[in-house]
């Protein structure tokens, strides 16, 4: 069974506002956990300073884990300086993520040092180490992770975990085609998983003005789960300029339009915990749901 908590559901820069407290502003950052395993990671965005936070205040606090970062753009790694057992002397951590020009780790040591941080990415007490792979699979402790490109703006990884009969997808970041046909690596991540997060960044309407900047819409998000038969499709990477009543309109109307037996569509916001497996949401709930909309 994995656990799956959100701590950061916005895409391209993080927002505060009164108009954005119920989803939540920051950027991605999707922790996903299974009993007597580490952590892990799905990005680094600014929601892993609280993700960071509820770790640190366990009981035993986590000195290991696995980050899989999709891509490198700004609002899925800002965070990685910012979470707290990473100070902590003696603990490790994994960064999986898709080759660059040069080593990943130069290029995380790219934005981690002076004058755009003030120190650099070598005086962080963990150890960190760093691994570049765009495709396969690989084991963690009995957690099957499966590697895929995913079409974006540059290298972009999509994620999946299989584990104990459950399963989630991860794919934040998806440019939508012309054509509306999921690529066959796409597919076949996806396929049959119980939790699918994916873009839902724009509307139609907001699609036709920026077609190429590398997001979906929800409509799109719903036909990836359709076709690759998700049983939940979590909405995710909010645009900051989307308030709660756009993002939760979007929902509702994807709903409405949605076949009857499709997969159960889900708004992400920071706080929501789910299981793979499970009927429903462990914590926060959509609030368009629990009033019945």
């Amino acid at each position: 069974m994995l656990e799956i908590s959100f701590f950061g559901v916005r895409g391209s820069t993080p927002c505060s506002s009164e108009t954005t407290m119920g989803v939540g502003g920051n950027t991605s950052c999707v922790v996903v956990e299974a009993p007597g395993h580490d952590p892990i990671l799905l990005d680094l965005g600014t929601g892993l300073r609280y993700a960071g936070e509820e770790m640190c205040a366990r009981t035993v606090v986590p000195s290991g884990g696995t980050a899989l970062v999709t891509h490198l753009h700004w609002d899925h790694i800002q965070g990685l300086p910012f979470f707290t057992p990473l100070l902590r002397p003696g603990s490790a951590f994994r960064v999986v993520g898709p080759p660059q020009d040069g080593t990943l780790r130069e290029a995380f040591e790219a934005f981690i040092r002076p004058p755009l941080f003030p120190i650099g990415l070598d005086l962080l007490p963990a150890e960190l180490a760093f691994e570049a792979m765009d495709t396969g699979s690989f084991d963690l402790g009995g957690i099957t992770v499966t590697v895929a490109p995913v079409p974006h703006v540059g290298a972009t990884n999509g994620y999946r975990l299989d584990h104990a009969g459950g399963s989630v997808a991860y794919l934040p970041d998806h440019q939508q085609p012309v054509d509306m046909v999921p690529t066959d690596d796409v597919l076949e991540l996806c396929r049959g998983v119980d939790v699918l997060i994916h873009d839902a960044q724009y509307t139609p309407e907001e699609f036709e003005r920026k077609s190429t900047w590398g997001h979906s819409t929800p409509e799109f998000a719903l036909r990836v789960a359709i076709e690759a038969g998700a049983e939940r499709l979590v909405l995710f990477h909010h645009d900051p300029v989307h308030d709660d009543e756009a993002v939760y309109a979007m929902a509702d109307q994807l709903r409405a339009n949605a076949p009857v037996d499709g997969p159960e569509i889900i708004v992400a916001v920071e706080g929501l915990v789910l299981q793979s497996g499970s009927a429903m949401p462990l914590g926060v709930e959509d609030p368009q749901v629990a009033v019945g909309s």
